[in-house]
């Protein structure tokens, strides 16, 4: 019988084509953005992509600080934490935490979306996330994408 036979390509470390690129983040939705950087970061945009390899791309993020809410989530939404101290447990809302630190809104979207454990650790040390319109990365030759 002759057939076509197919097999199937699993990437390592050493194959991954990884590159560097740049998302302009004004006026984005934090949600829709910090999904499709996920994606990004996973590898889920490339045909080669292997789920228990870091294959994804190096994701710098600006303008962190001028992304949107829709609705009332910027007053509303609550990020909870523990110190872990009985009686710690800390809230804020979404302006509190863009008035002072702006880039971790998308850090924690983000980081909510990458896999759990080891692999997902190491997919988050590949995204780079700045508040204003400057980054220290032009060394790496970043491209620039537009998400939609």
């Amino acid at each position: 019988m002759d057939a076509v036979s197919y097999k199937t390509v699993s990437i390592n470390e050493k194959t991954a084509k990884k590159e560097w690129v740049v998302v302009d983040a004004t006026d984005m939705v934090v949600g829709r953005l910090s999904t499709q950087v996920a994606m990004i970061l996973r590898g889920k945009t490339k045909p080669s992509y292997t789920p228990h390899v870091d294959c994804g791309d190096n994701v710098i993020i600006i303008n962190a600080g001028k992304v949107r809410f829709t609705g009332s989530k910027l007053a509303d939404k609550v990020y909870v934490r523990h110190t872990g101290y009985p009686g710690g447990q800390r809230f804020t809302t979404p302006k509190q935490v863009l008035s002072t630190h702006p880039e971790r809104i998308l850090e924690m979207a983000v980081r909510g979306m990458l896999p759990k454990g080891r692999l997902g650790r190491a997919l988050f040390r590949n995204l780079y996330v700045y508040s204003g319109s400057e980054h220290p990365h032009t060394g790496q030759q970043p491209k620039s994408i537009k998400i939609a």
